[in-house]
């Protein structure tokens, strides 16, 4: 089903979730924690399909309490060419953000997913600003926050 608008997000206890929304999150987490290199690894050790990771990883994250820090993560699909996530990152700098994680999926027709923590403490630039300018650099073709916490 789709839907036209803004995004709506909605808090699920755990165990009412579908098994394979289950597995997505821990086949991320796998990843996440460097436990295995690959999506194919991850999505095998879970007992998930590739095709239902890839359905569901861009929209399920755990929640977390976050605390003092102003932290953001950022879903964005990038262009695979030379020297474009080296902008985003060079970026976030120059607006004086703190990068914390990075994950990177392969690049499958072209394109990237890349997952970046911020610490945005320090940072003049409010989100919806932030967002804007990440998505005007060249390469970047979808930016879109889907954790915050602070």
């Amino acid at each position: 089903m789709k839907h036209f608008g803004p995004e709506r997000y909605y808090l699920v206890r755990e165990d009412i979730l579908p098994e394979g929304v289950l597995k997505t999150v821990q086949a991320k987490e796998l990843l996440a924690r460097g436990e295995v290199k690959t999506i194919h690894e991850a999505v095998e050790q879970v007992g998930l399909s590739r095709s239902a990771f890839y359905k569901y990883k861009d929209g399920i994250h755990p929640l977390s309490r976050l605390e003092r820090e102003r932290i953001i993560t950022i879903s964005m699909d990038l262009e695979h060419r030379a020297g474009i996530l080296s902008r985003v990152l060079a970026l976030i700098a120059n607006l004086e953000g703190n990068v914390l994680t990075i994950h990177q999926t392969i690049p499958l027709q072209g394109m990237a997913n890349v997952v970046i923590s911020v610490e945005i403490s320090s940072m003049g630039e409010e989100i919806r600003q932030f967002l804007e300018q990440l998505q005007s650099q060249d390469g970047v073709k979808r930016a879109m926050v889907i954790g915050q916490g602070s």
